[in-house]
């Protein structure tokens, strides 16, 4: 009877702690709608995400409408101000997939999410110049862990997209720009 006892304890103690697992595909979308945090940004584009750049963009809020569109609210930096930015995304027909008109034409698609940590989205952005790819890790607090991170750069590594190209912007300023109350988020 002890052993059985044991044994069940395990096994709840394993099934707590794999209760966050990271889903890849047949995404719930709705369990991504709320506040979000922009940890790391990459590019093999590295002017763009850099300050100033047209793609450093600051997460604020994602929302899941009923037609399975994304709403994005962000912060990016205009001619030296900050400034709100609106997104619409449209979702295509392949799973976890959309596409939005924001300094050219953009597809992209969430990566992996454990919908109450972090997700990771790969954009490709098709512009009259050339293409680029935008990789982004968002998480639900100012940070993540130090192992979705890792995993984080290992993606983009996978993708082309340099080590020196991968910014963390829980950095950006002294304290990092999300130790205010939302929604006041400074842009740096």
């Amino acid at each position: 009877m002890k052993l059985l006892v044991l044994c069940l304890g395990l096994i709840l103690v394993c099934a707590h702690e794999e209760g966050n697992d990271v889903v890849r595909r047949n995404f719930d979308v709705s369990k991504i709608s709320g506040y979000w945090y922009s940890v790391l940004l990459a590019s093999d584009v590295r002017e763009k995400i850099e300050e100033n750049g047209s793609m450093r963009v600051f997460v604020n809020h994602i929302e899941v409408l009923s037609n399975s569109s994304l709403f994005f609210n962000m912060h990016i930096k205009v001619d030296g101000k900050c400034t709100e930015l609106a997104l619409l995304s449209d979702k295509t027909e392949k799973d976890g997939d959309y596409s939005v008109e924001y300094d050219g034409y953009n597809v992209f698609r969430i990566v992996e999410t454990d919908y109450t940590d972090y997700i990771i989205f790969h954009l490709v952005n098709f512009n009259e110049k050339d293409s680029f790819q935008l990789i982004e890790l968002y998480a639900r607090e100012p940070d993540t862990s130090e192992e979705v991170k890792k995993n984080f750069v290992e993606y983009c590594q996978k993708h082309g997209i340099v080590k020196e190209n991968i910014f963390d912007l829980t950095e950006v300023g002294k304290f990092g720009y999300f130790w205010f109350s939302l929604p006041k988020f400074p842009c740096y």
